[in-house]
């Protein structure tokens, strides 16, 4: 029994922590928000970040109140879908004309048709015990699948050599929060929390590690032909996405050798220019 609660108190501990973590995190993009409600435009900023991380906190949420004794994931995901839905509301508010119906449009087939189509199917299809274990591994398999875009995201870093768009301070909270919450699965012996978490940890000290080997490239931001950069944000529980930050991209500056071209292009032209003012001929 004593050791049956210390498990609990771990698994409390641990759970608290993840949920102050992801709290951090579910705000990191209020001044990406901040600017779009200055400007009163979404510029760049696309919305499918926002959508999918209030799905997958929608279905976190509702794997948590299936599950017994779940209330530090019913807490940190309830919190998340209201951000999300915060989120999403202001940029359809500010959004243009298409951008704004392409974000409700996927918000009604993420968020309400497919969602939807899941509460009814586990609902009416799986009772019981059975229900809770589908949702996990629908849970596992969602948060696994968006691990796809912080790849992505390494990958760049692995061929641009900058990690301009790779916050260190980011992936280290990102990957003590996965440290969090696999400690709170697997203290709770909830394998599907635990799981995802793993692959987060991993991919989190694989960045830390690009971190510390690109860190001081000498190689230029401007080089890259994208005007905005990913932030990866690896988070199961909670936010689990690519957060899109606007990149400054000043114009190419001219090379030594074409600035000594033009001056003596310039020189030659005002060379002529006065010969010919000097000139009696009468231009025709």
């Amino acid at each position: 029994m004593a050791l049956m609660a210390d498990h609990h108190s771990w698994a409390v501990a641990f759970g608290v922590l993840g949920n102050i973590i992801s709290v951090l995190v579910y705000l990191a993009p209020v001044p990406t928000f901040y600017r779009i409600y200055k400007k009163k435009s979404t510029e760049s900023f696309q919305s499918l970040p926002y959508q999918v991380a209030l799905f997958s906190s929608m279905l976190w949420l509702y794997y948590a109140l299936m599950k017994e004794g779940a209330f530090l994931l019913i807490t940190i995901n309830s919190f998340g879908c209201v951000v999300e839905t915060i989120y999403i509301s202001m940029f359809i508010a500010y959004a243009t004309k298409n951008t704004r119906a392409s974000a409700i449009k996927l918000f009604v087939a993420m968020n309400v048709v497919l969602f939807s189509l899941i509460l009814i199917l586990t609902h009416f299809l799986v009772k019981g015990h059975v229900r809770i274990q589908v949702l996990g591994w629908m849970c596992v398999a969602f948060s696994v699948s968006v691990f796809a875009a912080p790849l992505s995201i390494v990958a760049r870093v692995i061929r641009t050599k900058s990690v301009e768009f790779m916050p260190f301070n980011l992936s280290f909270f990102l990957t003590i929060s996965a440290v969090m919450w696999f400690a709170y699965g697997l203290f709770m012996k909830d394998l599907c929390v635990a799981l995802p978490n793993v692959i987060g940890f991993v991919l989190g000290m694989l960045q830390m590690l690009l971190y510390a080997i690109y860190r001081n490239s000498e190689k230029a931001e401007k080089k890259l032909p994208e005007q905005m950069k990913g932030v990866v944000v690896l988070s199961t529980l909670g936010p689990s996405e690519v957060y899109p930050v606007p990149v400054d991209i000043k114009p190419d500056v001219s090379t030594e050798e074409d600035k000594t071209r033009s001056e003596q292009t310039g020189e030659a032209d005002q060379k002529d220019v006065k010969s010919l003012g000097d000139s009696d001929e009468c231009l025709v």
